[in-house]
């Protein structure tokens, strides 16, 4: 059932055209992400789905039961309440129907010596309040509000601070649980992921996968995508492409789409050029014959619905990081290391080795001492306990998550030649083009940068210092996925020692060689990516169960195996259908493509008869793949 469609959607601002003609439906059910770089409009869009922006030109239908709940990201607001309070405003309708149970308590046990008409009215209508407030779930409301705040990452401890006293990120998590326990029919949220640690985003993504209602999401974070949707949005050059599938699905299908629509473009173009030497050709012969037949020709070329010039990729920005002189093996030892602030330990007898070539992700929860460690190994934390030792020929460049390494008054070609003075205006406005900031974008000061701006400016700064030990505190919190993607390609051709801490799973995917997991017990080591350390933490939880089936009867163990099987045979089968289904997939594939090179040919496109079979051909084979990606995600 379709709860959503938006036909030839247009919105400028002023002279800004932000996109024109977006068309799509939403299905109930659907998990939508929504990617493109920043300022293509993808915010833009869902404000105007909730009615926040208007629509230049087009429609927008919902179903009649529908309601949308929207998540800004950067939302902020105003609140005398507790957390707590705060976010039980959501079932006020629930406890003033609690409220009313128990003066109808009260009513009856007035009334309770009288065998009165007024006594049986009272308990019918209690009997009816009893019933919706129990089918309304009355009696756990506060239990699912209490879970939905820890589940984002707030503390039993939190629960009676005044909403007041909250930062921005607080208070946006706040608004988000709220959203997600009103249950709207279509959520609508943007960059939900932003202000959450590892734990709360997985909480959140297992929150959307058993969610019953539609859901729209903004987001950066890769592999959340991949984790929670069934359907990728990209907003590119004022035009909404859709795809199947999570993120990775997305990036296939999207750059085996963009090979086509070259290849049919390059060939129409090369088609065309032929036909009008031909064309010329016959003119020059000056014979009434010769001209006919080019007039002929150009009346069939005339005919040719033409494809559009596919827009040239986004220019991107070009990182390579360079080292200056080898570490030595050894990059860094920290040794019973120790810190407080007031009655709270953040961490004790905190050992720690880094050696040269690693790739060491450190993850943990929000407050953990993250960023707290990276400090005390720059210095700029004294106060501790333990020593820090680095290595021989160890040099060292710090990217510091709020950009506070730059000097918010410098223009952008200050910040950069008063730290490389011997540098020609020329070699830096060069430097500086090649990360994007063209023309008079080198005169403008960092505090007007966006985000992503001065993230580039600070990467641009560590990249001239050509260090051989990179301690990166959440480098692509700022940053697009293009930018995001560019920076991975940069730090896997590094050939020094990167130490980083991110919250982005995919990100550490991609980079790291090593995670570490910082918690209130101390260091913990998995040596591989972030999935080798999903699975090493699944392979623990399944030791620490080993007590509970070793105390289980020879039955229950043999009615567990038999189970097992089971399962296996299932999921034998589910992965030969997905053997077969790839398999169709890819020769339906292989059959658009040719029937595209076909559409191509001046034999087919002149002939409006074959042309139209062809098409027609192509319409059914687009179909039959639709229906075989829907039979390979529902196995999935």
């Amino acid at each position: 059932m379709i709860v959503l469609s938006c036909n030839n959607i247009s919105k400028s601002f002023g002279i800004d055209e932000i996109f024109t003609d977006v068309s799509f439906s939403v299905n109930e059910g659907d998990k939508i992400g929504i990617v493109g770089i920043n300022g293509t409009g993808k915010t833009t869009l869902l404000k105007i789905i909730a009615g926040i922006y208007e629509q230049d030109h087009g429609n927008i239908y919902t179903a009649k039961s529908s309601e949308i709940g929207y998540l800004e990201q950067n939302m902020n607001f105003n609140s005398n309440r507790t957390i707590l309070e705060e976010i039980l405003t959501v079932f006020t309708h629930l406890m003033d129907m609690e409220k009313d149970l128990r003066e109808l308590e009260l009513a009856i046990s007035k009334n309770s010596n009288n065998n009165s008409r007024k006594l049986d009215q009272l308990m019918n209508e209690y009997a009816n309040k009893y019933d919706l407030f129990s089918a309304s779930n009355g009696y756990g409301y506060r239990s699912e509000a209490i879970g939905v705040l820890r589940g984002l990452g707030f503390g039993d401890s939190d629960f009676d601070k005044p909403v007041s006293v909250l930062s921005g990120g607080e208070k946006t998590r706040l608004l988000l649980g709220k959203l997600l326990l009103e249950k709207p029919n279509i959520l609508l949220l943007d960059e939900p992921t932003n202000h959450l640690d590892s734990n709360s985003i997985e909480w959140l993504e297992l929150f959307l996968k058993q969610y019953n209602g539609t859901v729209m999401i903004i987001s950066h974070d890769r592999y959340f995508l991949n984790q929670t949707v069934n359907r990728i949005f990209e907003i590119n050059n004022r035009k909404l492409h859709q795809y199947n599938g999570n993120y990775t699905d997305f990036i296939h299908q999207s750059k085996l789409n963009r090979e086509i629509e070259r290849k049919k473009y390059a060939d129409q173009q090369k088609e065309i050029k032929k036909q009008e030497q031909s064309i010329e050709l016959l003119k020059s012969f000056g014979r009434e014959k010769q001209v006919r037949r080019a007039r002929s020709k150009e009346k069939a070329l005339a005919k040719i619905k033409l494809i559009d010039k596919p827009e040239s990729e986004q220019q991107k920005a070009k990182i390579i990081f360079k080292t200056a002189v080898q570490s030595g093996n050894d990059v860094l030892q920290l040794r019973d290391i120790g810190i407080s602030y007031g009655e709270k330990t953040l961490f004790e007898n905190l050992d720690l080795d880094v050696y040269r070539g690693e790739k060491i992700a450190l993850i943990g929860a929000n407050g953990i001492g993250k960023s707290t460690l990276f400090k005390i190994i720059t210095g700029d934390e004294t106060s501790f306990d333990g020593s820090v030792k680095f290595g021989a020929n160890v040099e060292y460049s710090y990217f510091h998550q709020e950009q506070k390494t730059l000097n918010l008054k410098n223009t952008v070609i200050e910040e950069i030649w008063q730290n490389y003075q011997h540098l020609t205006q020329t070699e830096v406005r060069n430097i500086l083009g090649s990360f994007l900031f063209k023309d008079d974008d080198v005169f403008k000061e960092i505090s007007t940068l966006s985000g992503g701006e001065r993230a580039r400016i600070a990467l641009l700064k560590i990249i001239l210092s050509k260090p051989n030990f990179l301690l990166l505190d959440e480098p692509t919190n700022h940053l697009d996925i293009d930018s995001k993607e560019i920076l991975e390609d940069a730090l896997r051709d590094y050939d020094g020692t990167v130490f980083m801490i991110s919250h982005d799973r995919y990100f550490i995917n991609e980079i790291a060689n090593k995670v570490l997991v910082l918690d209130e017990n101390g260091i913990s080591e998995y040596l591989g990516n972030y999935d080798y350390y999903v699975e090493k933490k699944k392979e623990l939880n399944v030791l620490d169960s080993v007590n509970e089936v070793s105390t289980k009867t020879k039955t229950q163990l043999k009615e567990e195996k038999k189970k097992i099987k089971e399962q296996q045979e299932v999921e034998r089968n589910e992965r030969k259908k997905i053997k077969q289904i790839e398999s169709d997939i890819e020769l339906l594939e292989k059959q658009i493509y040719y029937l595209d090179e076909m559409l191509c040919l001046p034999d087919v496109y002149s002939d409006p008869e074959k042309s139209k079979e062809i098409n027609q051909e192509k319409k059914e084979s687009e179909k039959k793949l639709a229906k075989l990606y829907n039979d390979w995600e529902n196995i999935l």
